[in-house]
C-alpha cells in the first residue's frame, strides 16, 4: 500500500505537475524551460530523477515522516529505477536537546546516515558559534553551498556558491541561498572579529540589487559549466518580514532558475509558479518544518518539471531507526528527569488553533511571562526581556522534564545583567515592536514593567544593512511604558537582565546595550534559569499566576488612536 501511495503521487507529479494552481487562463501543466548550457545539445536522462528535500527540520529527528522515513522513501525510489538526490535547505541543527547537547554533531551524524547529497545553510546553522560551524561542515559528507555566504575582506564566498551532479549525463545545479538577515537571526557577533567589526557578511550591505545580482552570478556560472538544471536551495522564506529578499522575489529578479525549494519561513507550499525577471514560470516550493512532510521534485525523461509534497508515509528504514535510537540513548536518562510541574498549560501558540497560530513573536503569552520572570528573579533586575524567537514551544500542564525545559530555550544563551537608562530601554522596546501585528523573532517579552504598543501609529525604526538598530526617527508607538508602578524615566538608570545574545551580541539587532556596564555577565545558561526560578521562586510549581494564556497584561495592543 505505502509503494502503491508513492507511485501514485508519481503519476500526478508526472500527469499535472501535482498542487501547482494554475490562474485560469493558464494550462493546468507547469511548462517550465530548463537551463540548458548555451552551446551544448541538452543531455537527456535514461530514467526519471526525484529530488527529495528537507527544510526546518529543528531536530526533529523521529517526527513527522522522520528522518527513519526519509531513508526509507530515497531507497523505495531506488528500487523503482528512478534517480534519486537528497537535500536540505537549512536549520537542521538547531531546535531540541539532540542539537543542543552536541552542539549539532548528532543531526550531522544522521544527515551522513540517511545520504544527504547537498544542504545549503539556515540562520540556526550558526547557533553554536562560528568555528563550531566549520567543525560541522566538516563532519558532513555532504557539501554546504551559499551563493551568497562571503569573507567581506576578500569578497569571495566561504562556501562554495553551488555543487552539481550528474545523472546519466545530466547535470543538476544546485545554488545555495542564505537570508541576508542571518546576522540578526542568529548572533551577530559569531560574524564579526575580536574587535567588533563585521568580517562575514551575506551580501546585503548594498541593497537587494546586488543581492540579486550575487545569486544570478552564481547561476550563471552552473550555466558555464554545463548545468542542465538549476535548483535553487533558498533559506529566505515568504514572510512580508523577510522582504525584499524573499524567495519570490528572488525568482523575481533572477532568470534561469527551475526550481526554488524554500525554508526559513516553515511555510507549506506543494507548488506555486511564480514569474522570473523574463517571465518565465519558476516552481516554488517548502515543506512547512520538522518532517511533517517531505519533498519531491521530480525531473522526467522527457524534462518536465514538477512538485510535491508527501506527508502520509509510514515506513520507516530499520538502520536508520536503529542509528537514531543509539544516539537517544546517550541522552534520554537525562532529558526525562523530571525538575518541576505546572499546574496549567504554558504556551507560544494560541490556544485551540489548529494548524496552531504563533503569538509568542507579537503578543504577550504566559510562557513569555514566566521566562521573563525567571531572568528578573535569578538577576535581581529592575527590568526583564527575553525575546519570543527564544521561547520555542508550548509547556503542557503536568511534571516538566528537563528535555522540555531545553525545547523552550535551546540555545544555551547566558544570562547577563546590564545598567541601562530608561531611553535605551524604550527604544529597545520599540525596536522589538516595530513589526506587530506582523511576527518578529526580536519581539520582547517582559518582566517589571508594562507598555502600551499603539499599532496605528506606523514604525519609525532605522535599522543599519545588516538590520541592526540605529534610532528611532518619529513618534514611538510604544507608549505608556510603566516600571515598578512608575512611569519609565529616560534619564534614569535601571538594572536590566537579558541573554548574552541580545545584551552582549546585538542578537535581534539589539545594539543600543552593547557598550553598558555589565553588573552580571554569562552567569547561568538560559535553560537553568528557567528552572531555578520555577523550582526555588516558585517552589517547584507553576500555579495559577500563570493560568491566562495571554498573559498578565504586561503588553497591551492598541490599534486605534483614543
Amino acid at each position: 500500500m505505502l509503494r502503491k501511495s508513492i507511485v501514485l503521487l508519481m503519476v500526478l507529479l508526472l500527469a499535472f505537475s501535482f498542487a501547482c494552481k494554475p490562474k485560469a487562463e493558464e494550462p493546468a501543466v507547469a511548462e517550465v524551460t530548463p537551463t540548458l548550457a548555451p552551446t551544448m545539445e541538452p543531455a537527456a536522462l535514461d530514467k526519471d530523477l526525484a529530488i527529495l528535500y528537507t527544510n526546518d527540520v529543528h531536530c526533529a529527528v523521529d517526527s513527522g515522516i522522520g528522518y527513519a522515513g526519509v531513508a526509507a522513501l530515497k531507497q523505495q525510489l531506488l528500487d523503482d529505477g528512478c534517480y534519486v538526490a537528497l537535500v536540505d535547505v537549512g536549520d537542521a541543527v538547531q531546535g531540541d536537546a539532540i542539537g543542543t547537547l552536541s552542539k549539532g554533531s548528532y543531526i550531522i551524524d544522521i544527515m551522513n546516515e540517511v545520504g544527504y547529497d547537498v544542504a545549503t545553510i539556515g540562520n540556526h546553522e550558526f547557533d553554536y558559534g562560528m568555528n563550531r560551524f566549520f567543525e560541522l561542515r566538516d563532519m558532513a559528507n555532504f557539501p554546504y553551498v551559499s551563493a551568497n555566504f562571503v569573507d567581506l575582506a576578500s569578497g569571495a564566498p566561504v562556501l562554495e556558491p553551488y555543487t552539481i551532479l550528474t545523472f546519466n549525463g545530466v547535470k543538476v545545479a544546485f545554488v545555495g541561498v542564505s537570508t541576508p538577515f542571518t546576522i540578526t537571526s542568529s548572533t551577530p557577533a559569531y560574524f564579526q572579529d575580536a574587535n567588533g567589526n563585521f568580517i562575514y557578511g551575506f551580501s546585503q550591505a548594498n541593497g537587494p540589487e546586488a543581492f540579486y545580482a550575487v545569486v544570478q552570478a552564481a547561476v550563471d556560472s552552473a550555466a558555464a559549466e554545463g548545468a542542465d538544471y538549476v535548483i535553487a536551495l533558498t533559506h529566505l522564506g515568504i514572510d512580508a518580514s523577510n522582504s525584499p529578499y524573499t524567495s519570490s522575489e528572488l525568482i523575481e529578479n533572477t532568470t534561469d532558475i527551475d526550481i526554488v525549494i524554500d525554508g526559513h519561513s516553515h511555510s507549506v507550499i506543494e507548488c506555486e509558479r511564480v514569474k522570473n525577471k523574463d517571465g518565465t514560470r519558476v516552481l516554488l516550493t517548502q515543506t512547512g518544518t520538522k518532517l511533517e512532510s517531505v519533498g519531491m521534485a521530480y525531473i522526467t525523461k522527457d524534462g518536465s518539471l514538477s512538485t510535491g509534497l508527501i506527508s502520509d508515509f509510514a515506513e520507516k528504514d530499520a538502520d536508520t531507526e536503529a542509528f537514531i535510537a543509539q544516539i537517544q540513548a546517550q541522552f534520554e536518562e537525562l532529558l526525562n528527569e523530571v525538575v518541576a510541574s505546572s499546574d496549567v498549560d504554558l504556551v507560544i501558540f494560541e490556544p485551540g488553533t489548529d494548524p496552531a497560530v504563533r503569538i509568542v513573536r507579537n503578543a504577550e503569552t504566559n510562557l513569555g511571562d514566566l521566562c521573563a520572570d525567571a531572568y528578573r528573579y535569578i538577576s535581581g533586575a529592575d527590568v526583564a526581556f527575553v525575546n519570543g524567537g527564544g521561547v520555542r514551544t508550548n509547556i503542557d500542564s503536568g511534571e516538566i522534564t528537563y528535555g522540555e525545559i531545553i525545547k523552550v530555550h535551546p540555545f544555551g544563551n547566558m544570562l547577563c545583567m546590564v545598567e541601562a537608562t530608561g531611553q535605551e530601554i524604550l527604544d529597545a522596546l520599540e525596536m522589538g515592536a516595530r513589526a506587530v501585528p506582523e511576527e518578529n523573532g526580536g519581539f520582547l517579552q517582559v518582566s517589571g514593567l508594562t507598555y502600551e504598543i499603539h499599532t496605528y501609529v506606523p514604525s519609525s525604526v532605522t535599522l543599519d544593512e545588516n538590520g541592526l538598530f540605529v534610532s528611532v526617527d518619529g513618534e514611538y508607538r510604544v507608549k505608556n511604558v510603566m516600571i515598578g508602578g512608575e512611569p519609565l524615566d529616560p534619564a534614569k538608570t535601571y538594572t536590566l537582565a537579558c541573554h548574552d545574545y541580545l545584551l552582549k551580541n546585538a542578537g535581534d539587532g539589539y545594539t543600543m546595550f552593547q557598550d553598558n556596564n555589565f553588573l552580571l555577565d554569562s552567569i547561568m545558561i538560559d535553560n537553568q534559569v528557567l528552572i531555578n526560578y520555577i523550582v526555588d521562586g516558585l517552589n517547584g510549581v507553576v500555579g495559577a499566576d500563570y493560568a491566562e494564556p495571554h498573559g498578565q497584561g504586561r503588553i497591551i495592543a492598541v490599534e486605534t488612536m483614543p
